[in-house]
């Protein structure tokens, strides 16, 4: 019997590699402004955290790993002294951990500083790498931030908004991106469109931000989301757009409505949470079992849980709970809990599912391994029967656009069967929602998001 499962829950999900923020701040405590930005932009990368402030004559940056609250006290916010800000938060891939690769990263041209804060993935990093070596460049990290700013650096064009527009529309894959200056913000998002960014306002004072809840947290109104192919100059003038060639199709990544945002935010005319209800719902007109009541995997199916028992009129309940004080302290009590990566803790209420048949919905499956566990843990709390529903459909393929993602090799639904993968995680039954389901609960033609990862169509070509 188990008194609680002890695993990383997370570690068994696709996770995003990046969240940015910047502001012009018009004499404002930018340094405090981004903290507070970033805090709220936490669940988008835990490994790094950094704020680089411009004065209007220099720029400085502070960086650490660890988390927003762990890298920044009061003493280093108030040197931090500016009119614009950028801030970054990270979390690495395997073997890119490092305070190397932390940002904003800084550098220094002949016409003065910029400091660069990056979401996304450059499928061209190795060949525009190469071409850059070729001429002598030196690389300190294996950031894309670095390849930009070494671009921006061999451009001919004196003027750096020109130098931006014509390194950016040379880029191939995702991005979305915030350049300060010491004068200006810059902040361009790919001509696809992958990954998320928008514009508020501070009471005057222009910010951008990987998601809304950003805005809503410093108090910024919002504005508008930044098109796809869009850069937004900001600087004493105010605020100007250029634009890239337009694409034929769009590409936001459909993950970030299954689980990668944050439910409070709004991303391209769209609220995370209720598209998450609508997930659920959907995918119970498609899947139905016998059930005594729903219980979620929290808290990324919890939103989904609820829709699903809306529309099937089953009783919701919490029958797992997440111990949300288990941290970043709690995995360093022992090198044996460092190498199994324990971060989570989820307890079963088992006065809710003992003897009953439960459907347990989740909001994917990436390796199978978590679910094994937490579909154990029901059983073992009682549960006559475990029926597993997941608000999207199986992951088959890797993510080269920001997402890390397992190979392919690693991705449960790439190499077992629906059938088999039930067999796997011990449950009664098992369930997924339909591509075309994922499309029409989220409201978007399917030309206008990225779905990649569950069909295999990539919207550009893969090195």
């Amino acid at each position: 019997m188990h008194d609680g499962l002890i695993f990383d829950h997370e570690e068994d999900k696709l996770r995003d590699e990046c969240g940015i923020f910047g502001i012009y701040g018009h004499g404002r405590r930018v340094s405090r402004i981004t903290y507070y930005g970033l805090h709220a932009l936490q669940h988008r990368g835990q490994e790094s955290a950094g704020i680089g402030v411009s004065d209007g004559k220099e720029i400085k940056v502070y960086k650490g790993m660890g988390l927003v609250t762990e890298v920044f006290n009061e003493s280093i916010l108030k040197e931090l002294k500016g009119k614009i800000a950028v801030g970054h938060v990270r979390y690495a891939k395997k073997g890119s951990n490092s305070i190397i690769n932390a940002q904003p990263m800084v550098f220094r041209y002949y016409w003065g500083m910029a400091a660069f804060a990056h979401n996304g993935n450059l499928i061209n990093s190795g060949k525009l790498i190469r071409k850059l070596g070729e001429k002598g460049a030196i690389f300190q990290s294996t950031s894309d931030a670095e390849i930009i700013a070494n671009l921006i650096a061999r451009c001919e064009n004196k003027d750096v908004v020109s130098a931006v527009k014509k390194v950016v529309s040379k880029l191939e894959g995702a991005f979305s991106l915030i350049i300060i200056t010491q004068d200006k913000l810059i902040a361009v998002r790919d001509s696809y469109g992958f990954r998320p960014l928008c514009l508020g306002d501070l009471d005057g004072s222009p910010v951008v931000a990987s998601e809304t809840c950003a805005l809503h947290t410093v108090g910024a109104k919002f504005v508008r989301d930044i098109k796809p192919g869009e850069i937004v100059i900001i600087d004493e003038k105010g605020i100007n757009s250029l634009f890239m060639e337009k694409r034929e199709r769009q590409g936001l990544c459909v993950f970030e409505y299954v689980y990668l945002a944050r439910p409070d935010s709004n991303i391209d005319g769209r609220n995370v949470n209720l598209v998450r209800l609508n997930l659920g719902r959907q995918l119970a007109r498609e899947a139905r079992v016998d059930a005594d009541m729903i219980i979620s995997v929290p808290d990324s199916g919890t939103s989904a849980a609820i829709g699903y028992a809306r529309e099937a009129n089953l009783p919701y309940m919490p029958g797992l709970i997440k111990n949300r004080y288990v941290g970043r302290t709690f995995i360093q009590s022992s090198q044996k809990m460092r190498d199994q990566g324990v971060r989570l803790k989820i307890n079963p209420v088992r006065e809710i599912l003992n003897g009953k048949r439960i459907i347990m919905i989740d909001d994917s499956i990436v390796r199978g391994t978590t679910s094994k566990k937490i579909v154990q843990l029901v059983r073992d709390s009682g549960a006559r029967e475990v029926h597993m529903m997941v608000s999207s459909p199986p992951i088959k393929y890797s993510c080269y656009y920001g997402i890390d993602t397992s190979c392919r090799e690693e991705l449960i639904a790439a190499q077992k069967s629906v059938d088999e993968i039930r067999r796997h995680i011990g449950a009664d039954s098992l369930y997924y929602l339909s591509l075309e389901g994922l499309i029409r609960a989220i409201g978007f033609p399917k030309e206008k998001i990225c779905t990649a990862c569950f069909s295999g169509d990539y919207l550009t070509k893969l090195p």
